[in-house]
């Protein structure tokens, strides 16, 4: 298998396993949001050092400590999953799976704002005209909902900016988390602790089997972000926007199939100018990469 294709498959199983993640969060009740992120950092880090000892690889600290700018690219992607965490944790718990969901359905369009934005990319025509039904969509939801969508354009935002980081840091997915999770690790434990002596948390007052279910977030944390990191490397930015849309989708069905969120007409509208954005996004990507291809296979064939 060649490396691209093991990355569209570490790529669809990180989505697939986020696409899931709905049906989990709840399982953790009556712990709050913000205990359940801490317990994510915590267990997380221990699953990466565990994973890290069983692999013999300690050599890769000392330079990474020593590159500032490694450091500080490092702080702000654990800064921002944090936030995408913890944030995505809210919205589930709190009935709004659907609104999650189109936080990862705008993502992709954020991803392209951003090439944009910050590495000066050129947009074509067709292009340009999803990125315009995207922002029609916000405005048809923020109707709707009679606010802006914060904790979808806000799980939007933090994700593709994470995403922009792992692309740019290109280092090897076990190390990156192990660097992040370390990072966060001091703050998140004593929220853990602090929650737990003032009565309010519920780690080490639900029994063995809630304690084993918080304990779990490290395996459900790190591997599809493993999995994401080594599909970041392997796979252009491109597909890994295409990929994206597993997530959301089964996100969405959960939503409105199992949890039987409200999805009046005036949602569905604002969903569906999403959808025909993405859809625009991907027939177009497919269509340039072709042609590109083809334009590559002319000399050849002369």
């Amino acid at each position: 298998m060649t490396s691209q294709r093991r990355g569209l498959v570490f790529g669809f199983a990180a989505y697939l396993i986020w696409g899931l993640f709905p049906l989990y969060w709840p399982l953790l009740e009556p712990a709050g949001a913000i205990e359940i992120l801490a317990n994510r950092i915590v267990w997380s880090l221990a699953v990466v050092v565990v994973l890290l000892l069983a692999l013999r690889r300690r050599h890769w600290i000392r330079p990474i400590v020593a590159d500032r700018h490694r450091v500080v690219m490092l702080t702000v992607a654990a800064t921002t999953i944090a936030l995408n965490w913890g944030l995505y944790i809210y919205g589930v718990n709190s009935g709004r799976v659907v609104e999650t969901s189109l936080g990862y359905f705008i993502n992709p369009l954020v991803t392209i704002v951003f090439g944009v934005v910050l590495l000066h990319e050129r947009l074509r025509r067709w292009q340009w005209v999803a990125v315009a039904l995207g922002a029609v969509a916000v405005g048809v939801l923020t109707a709707d909902y009679g606010h802006p969508p914060w904790i979808a354009l806000t799980l939007a935002l933090s994700f593709a900016t994470y995403g922009l980081i792992k692309k740019t840091l290109a280092m090897e997915p076990l190390q990156s988390l192990a660097c992040e999770t370390a990072i966060l690790f001091a703050p998140a434990l004593l929220v853990l602790v602090a929650v737990n002596a003032l009565g309010s948390g519920s780690m080490v007052s639900n029994g063995a089997g809630h304690f084993a279910l918080l304990a779990s977030t490290g395996v459900v944390t790190a591997v599809p972000l493993l999995f994401f990191g080594a599909a970041a490397i392997r796979v252009p930015l491109v597909w890994l926007g295409l990929m994206q849309y597993v997530t959301p989708t089964i996100q969405f069905g959960i939503g409105v199939g199992v949890d039987h969120e409200p999805m009046p007409a005036s949602r569905w509208l604002g969903f569906g100018l999403v959808w025909s954005a993405l859809a625009l996004i991907a027939v177009e990507a497919l269509v340039f990469h072709r042609r590109s291809a083809l334009i590559a296979l002319e000399p050849l064939v002369e």
